[in-house]
């Protein structure tokens, strides 16, 4: 039988001491189960050496390593979608650029595709991070969960394989960090079955946060309010149109079919 193509991406922001692991490990993993893959990163407004070491793994490996840039950061729902838009292969992996998850792992997520799976979502067995983030990260977890009526274990483990196909039902739109909360609400909504697989979860070794400040968990919580009006009580799951449909759509108008 014939094994399906893998795209891999990772967004990137300020990740010069992570990423070229990332790729590598990528590139080793993908190889083991497929001989059609591509690795893609998107730097989201890096300023530390992200794009250094972009440029070089893309030198390297210019078969199967693509870069696409942001000239300025368009926040982490913006470059999931630009990541998403780029993938050409018939299954979609992702995860962050921090090097917080194994790579490798992504062959547990694949072994559970089974035909009848559309999409394997990771969740962390156990959360490696400061006390305060394990607190808001339950906190964040359990409510929205009860807010939008989700019956996944975790909504915001980002490491997740997924079927290209699923994005010709479910159409993306936000810029920021709720987009994962978006995402899973949809794909629950169209009906798509989704397995669930555990993962290991790491320290942080380079580079901070960019979520757990003040002023980013009020704009957060301003991002849910306003899914959950329109997600649950208006129900507009999809409202585009149905050209529309489709990873490429996700990209910015003005940035189809080159990089930023």
């Amino acid at each position: 039988m014939s094994r399906p193509s893998i795209s891999a991406f990772f967004p990137a922001y300020n990740d010069g001491g992570t990423i070229a692991s990332m790729v590598l490990s990528a590139l080793r993993t993908l190889r083991t189960l497929t001989d059609d893959y591509e690795v893609i990163v998107v730097n989201d407004g890096s300023v530390d050496y992200t794009a250094e070491m972009l440029e070089e793994l893309a030198r390297l490996f210019p078969d199967h390593v693509k870069v696409v840039t942001h000239t300025r950061n368009r926040g982490y729902g913006g470059a999931l979608r630009s990541g998403f838009a780029h993938c050409t292969k018939e299954l979609i992996f992702y995860t962050d650029g921090d090097a917080q998850y194994d790579v490798r792992e992504l062959v547990k997520l694949y072994e559970a595709l089974t035909p009848d799976v559309d999409m394997v979502n990771g969740w962390k067995i156990q959360r490696h991070d400061p006390f305060h983030r394990k607190v808001i990260g339950a906190i964040y977890n359990q409510t929205i969960k009860l807010l939008f009526g989700l019956k996944y274990k975790d909504i915001d483990c980002d490491f997740r394989l997924i079927r290209r196909h699923v994005f010709d039902k479910v159409y993306l739109e936000s810029n920021s960090g709720v987009i994962c909360l978006e995402m899973m609400k949809k794909i629950q909504e169209a009906g798509f079955k989704v397995a669930e697989v555990p993962v290991h979860h790491y320290h942080r070794v380079y580079g901070v946060s960019q979520f757990f400040n003040f002023r980013r968990i009020f704009n957060v919580a301003k991002g849910v309010l306003r899914l959950w009006w329109k997600l649950v009580i208006k129900k507009e799951l999809n409202s585009v149109p149905a050209e529309r449909l489709g990873v490429r759509a996700m990209l910015e108008p003005d940035a189809v079919g080159r990089s930023e």
